[in-house]
């Protein structure tokens, strides 16, 4: 069995907002430009949708308007819990789960929590993503989201 890997960040905004900006804005923060399907065909996507409930997709656009499916939400605790079956660039039955936990510091500040879990799902391919998945999670967690969260603080 793998380790999870865990990447905790504190964010200068409440939690409310914290889990908001996560998942309702997604496609506004996740750099497509770095970490998208569509890079493999040498094109941008032009967009990310996420449907923020309980079954919901998260789905890249690619630029011809191919649907790449990343993952389906499996718990939605509004501004506490977000999990989801993700399995960008893999077939939906071949997937780790990603739960992103938010702790309230105070007022203005949180700390968020993301596990990146169950690497057995993807198969022989478990070590390789793996070793992917976590540089990857600096630029698109730490890096990506928490400056979203730092610039709605500091609008």
């Amino acid at each position: 069995m793998l380790e999870p890997l865990v990447s905790r960040i504190e964010v200068p905004c409440g939690q409310q907002r914290a889990f908001d900006i996560f998942i309702r804005d997604m496609g506004n923060w996740w750099p497509l430009h770095k970490r998208s399907m569509s890079l493999r065909s040498g094109h941008p996507p032009k967009r990310l949708d996420v449907d923020p409930r309980v079954g919901g997709r998260i789905v890249e656009i690619a630029h011809d308007n191919a649907e790449h499916h990343w993952g389906t939400i499996k718990t939605l605790r509004p501004h506490d819990l977000i999990a989801m079956d993700f399995h960008m660039g893999m077939p939906p039955d071949k997937a780790s789960l990603v739960e992103v936990r938010f702790t309230p510091l105070g007022d203005s500040r949180t700390q968020v929590e993301l596990t990146q879990s169950n690497w057995e799902g993807f198969g022989d391919m478990a070590e390789m993503l793996r070793s992917h998945y976590g540089p990857g999670w600096v630029i698109i967690f730490e890096q990506a989201y928490g400056n979203a969260c730092a610039a709605a603080a500091h609008p």
